[in-house]
């Protein structure tokens, strides 16, 4: 029988998605009503997060009291929704601590939900999945979508509901105001500076960009937004920006001393410290690409976030097509790799209950088995660790830097010695299981060493705390020495992290 995560959407449920941005922490409460997303409650709450960065990759004390207290609040609303609707997503500035963890413990805690730490381009991703759902863009028209937060600025250009290129730059309206800002004093002169040294990071994709080209831009969160009012408040524009119009409210602009005396048509008192810093991104933007006129989006990342639930809970995750073109990519064995899944998975559900595991963990271990070979396209000697670093580095479409962490930590341990400082790089509370399913994964591959295309005789698992047993065939044992072997061998690896395997001839 399905479990609650996998059973498909109700109608009239409630889902949750919550942006822990570099600048603000947004929720968003929607109701899945016949087939669509029905907004039912949004909070938003300046937190200032980037502000707290040290610059060594530490987190300000100063800045923790006022996101926990944000997450409390959060929590209280999420309280009658079923944890599996909720996904809360962390960004730019947790990706930027050297050691999130001090952060993502307590921050958990306060708002009771796993966070998803997430890489840029897959940010990206989501961006534009909540834009493109919000506003579709015109049948078989690439769209640009930029998106300037806190900590950094996404650039996305999309066809349909699909983005086909992403980028992410370390350039977000705190981040570049601290930069180029830093005691608060504006000049034409330090603008100057400040654009040709941001214009330079565009090199890297900016020419792909124009030559890919796009029939209308779109730009999303709060400081484009802000910007396209003051525009509109200046009277530069009625419902867009335009080189002019920026144009037209930098000289404004750059009309005051410091950040302190900025007083522009529009510009709300919570973006006013940032706003120097998120107006010379897009500055930049528009004369680099080329950008003629940008309309605004209602809807950013916390929309995506929402319809990658749905995804989730349907047949459409994304996850399963990346698996599917990293399988294709490194050139996997499909027969052999679907022989360990299917192993994997039975081995799976013998231990299920005994040791608490959820589907989560069932998809991971599934997903596992089928690149687990993908080290093989680099090369045999210690392919696992190849497969390992690809797996913990490459952009991954759908998948958080944990979920990729968990995928890289079961290929890198499927064989040979475990490496404990693998797990270590994984929340606490998620080692235990994933070294769980590492050990179901190990057997499974040691089952199938031979690559035999014969079906294996039924495997019977039984686990007890922290003791395997693994029961087989006796004459099958008799007739297949090397996994005797293998397994006896295994013993001796499993020894090394605390567990116990036991054979026995059935």
């Amino acid at each position: 029988m399905p479990t609650d995560a996998e059973q498909p959407l109700k109608d009239g449920e409630l889902l949750a998605a919550i942006d822990l941005g570099s600048n603000s922490f947004h929720m968003v409460v929607a109701s899945y009503t016949m087939g669509q997303l029905r907004i039912v409650d949004r909070i938003k709450e300046s937190v200032r997060l980037a502000e707290g960065l040290d610059g060594r990759g530490g987190l300000s004390p100063d800045v923790m009291p006022r996101a926990l207290e944000c997450l409390a609040r959060f929590g209280q609303r999420l309280r009658a929704i079923p944890p599996h609707r909720v996904r809360a997503i962390a960004t730019n500035t947790v990706r930027a601590l050297s050691n999130p963890r001090i952060f993502l413990m307590p921050a958990e805690t306060a708002l009771g939900h796993a966070i998803d730490v997430v890489a840029g381009r897959e940010e990206a991703r989501l961006i534009y999945q909540g834009v493109a759902r919000g506003s579709p863009p015109a049948e078989g028209k690439r769209r640009l979508v930029m998106d300037i937060g806190g900590g950094s600025t996404e650039f996305i250009i999309g066809q349909g509901y699909e983005a086909v290129e992403r980028e992410s730059l370390q350039m977000g309206s705190i981040a570049t105001t601290r930069r180029f800002f830093a005691d608060g004093q504006l000049s034409k002169k330090r603008w100057k500076e400040a654009r040709t040294e941001i214009t330079a990071e565009f090199q890297q994709f900016a020419s792909a960009y124009r030559a890919r080209g796009w029939h209308d831009a779109m730009g999303s969160s709060g400081t484009i937004k802000e910007i396209c009012d003051i525009s509109i408040a200046m009277k530069l524009t009625k419902v867009s920006i335009t080189p002019e119009s920026i144009d037209a409210i930098r000289e404004r602009l750059l009309g005051f001393d410091r950040l302190e005396d900025i007083r522009l048509p529009g510009l709300s008192s919570e973006r006013r410290p940032i706003i120097a810093g998120g107006l010379l991104v897009l500055d930049a933007a528009f004369a680099e690409l080329g950008i003629t006129r940008m309309h605004i989006s209602d809807n950013a990342l916390r929309e995506g976030v929402l319809y990658d639930l749905i995804g989730r809970a349907s047949d459409t995750d994304p996850r399963e097509s990346s698996i599917a073109s990293m399988s294709s990519r490194y050139g996997v064995d499909a027969a052999q790799a679907t022989r360990v899944e299917s192993t994997a998975l039975a081995l799976f559900e013998q231990a299920e209950a005994d040791w608490a595991l959820e589907p989560d963990d069932r998809r991971l271990l599934s997903w596992s088995a089928r690149i687990h070979e993908l080290g093989l396209a680099i090369a045999h000697s210690q392919y696992h660790q190849h497969g390992a670093y690809v797996l913990e580095h490459s952009d991954i479409a759908g998948f958080s830097r944990t979920e990729q962490q968990i995928l890289a930590a079961l290929v890198r341990n499927h064989r040979r010695a475990l490496s404990q400082g693998s797990f270590n790089k994984l929340p606490d509370r998620l080692v235990a299981t994933t070294q769980r399913c590492t050990l179901l994964l190990r057997l499974a591959v040691l089952l199938h060493r031979s690559h035999d295309r014969d079906p294996l005789p039924d495997a019977r698992l039984d686990v007890d705390g922290d003791t395997l047993t693994l029961g087989l065939p006796g004459r099958w044992l008799e007739n297949h020495p090397l996994t005797r072997s293998n397994l006896d061998t295994e013993r001796d690896y499993l020894q090394d992290i605390g567990y116990t395997l036991e054979l026995r001839s059935d």
